[in-house]
């Protein structure tokens, strides 16, 4: 027997004539407000205020907001920046010359002699008496050296004077005055990480080429030639290669704040890490090569042990090996290494720790003939101290 609940159920509910002719309707409506709206949205335009649609940027105006500059003037296409870039480089290029370090060789056969280009570099001009900055590396154990303008003129250049340990370098050519433009020093202990950087070169033997970056980084270490640490190098992104040594890296005004000197790649050409000797250590050596071939130092007096030496066996300072005899040390009473006993340890110069050797040498650097300083010096496990009046040193 089937329920009456069952086929209620399942029997079809009775539907309105109305209802299906509204639904209808409806539809019909959807369609004519589309259409209407299709037709009307070319000609509708917003109404002004702050949800209207904002004027496309011309490239000109976006780049120039990218950049942070004002965009060009009309008539022109450079930008301020570009226009400053342009200026610095055609005033100053000039000053920026190729050196060739050349060689005599003798000819295996015929034990004919004849000279043949080595390398090549660059360098800057310091002063209107002739006087050229360059690498040391750019120039050891050349026979000869040339140094060609940005004009063409080549000059036979004399070595004034060397520093390995900084690795710079002194030229001097005989051209008249004239025709010299010292670059202009600016310094490098108020440099910020960001600020724009100049470098202007021959890399690959392409005279006067310019590159621009930013100071990447401050403060870095490297190795001399002589293999002695020189510190607060500068790096940069200015793409700097082969044949760049020895140029000058310049600021946004144009003033020279580095000695561009080696980069870090492991191709060979630039990827974005180069380095540059500070102005401030160039601008503190450059006047004693022209005066006396060789920077002249003050020191103790003392010869020291290698760090690696030191180090072996656990030892943190500058651990002297020999007391030069009448030296300013000597006087002071310091010791050298003797039989079965180490010599004086020196842990620190005034109020600077001193940890290595090197750290020695940098802080006398910056010290004159004659100073004195407070030495603080480890003696069998018994911490001492001395004044010592420094000296000059070969």
């Amino acid at each position: 027997m089937t329920s009456l609940k069952g086929k209620t159920m399942n029997r079809p509910l009775p539907v309105s004539p109305n209802q299906g002719a509204t639904f209808l309707s409806r539809i019909l409506l959807v369609l004519v407000v589309l259409t209407l709206g299709a037709l009307i949205a070319p000609y509708w335009q917003p109404a002004e205020g702050p949800a209207a649609v904002a004027p496309v940027e011309s490239p000109a105006t976006a780049t120039a907001q990218l950049v942070g500059t004002p965009a060009p003037a009309p008539g022109t296409d450079l930008y301020d920046i570009e226009r400053a870039t342009i200026d610095i480089f055609e005033k100053y290029a000039p000053s920026v010359v190729s050196v060739i370090n050349k060689a005599l060789l003798r000819d295996y056969f015929s034990l004919a002699i004849y000279e043949n280009t080595q390398g090549s570099g660059s360098g800057f001009v310091w002063d209107k008496a002739g006087h050229i900055i360059s690498n040391y590396h750019v120039v050891h154990k050349a026979s000869a050296v040339q140094v060609i303008m940005k004009d063409g003129t080549v000059y036979d250049a004399t070595i004034v004077g060397l520093d390995p340990d900084h690795d710079i370098a002194v030229l001097k050519i005989d051209a008249p005055a004239g025709t010299l433009t010292p670059l202009p020093i600016g310094s490098s202990d108020d440099l910020k990480v960001g600020q724009r950087a100049l470098a202007i070169g021959n890399p690959f033997g392409l005279n006067s080429s310019l590159s621009v970056g930013v100071v990447s980084s401050l403060d870095r270490e490297m190795q001399s030639p002589t293999g002695l640490t020189i510190r607060d190098i500068i790096q940069t992104d200015a793409a700097i290669n082969q044949g760049n040594s020895g140029g000058p890296l310049l600021d946004s005004a144009g003033r020279v704040i580095g000695i561009n000197t080696f980069i870090v790649s492991p191709s060979g050409g630039s990827i974005g890490l180069g380095f540059s000797i500070p102005v401030d250590t160039v601008v503190g050596i450059v006047p004693q090569l022209i005066q006396h071939g060789k920077a002249q130092r003050v020191g103790l007096g003392v010869i020291l042990e290698r760090d690696r030496y030191a180090q072996y066996y656990g030892v943190q300072g500058a651990l002297i090996h020999e007391v030069i005899r009448g030296s300013a040390a000597d006087r002071a009473g310091l010791r050298g290494r003797r039989p079965y006993e180490w010599g004086d340890v020196i842990v620190q110069i005034d109020d600077v720790v001193v940890r290595r050797s090197s750290d020695l040498r940098d802080i006398l650097d910056s010290r004159a003939d004659g100073d004195e300083v407070d030495v603080i010096f480890i003696r069998n496990n018994e911490k001492l101290k001395t004044k010592v009046a420094l000296q000059v040193i070969d």
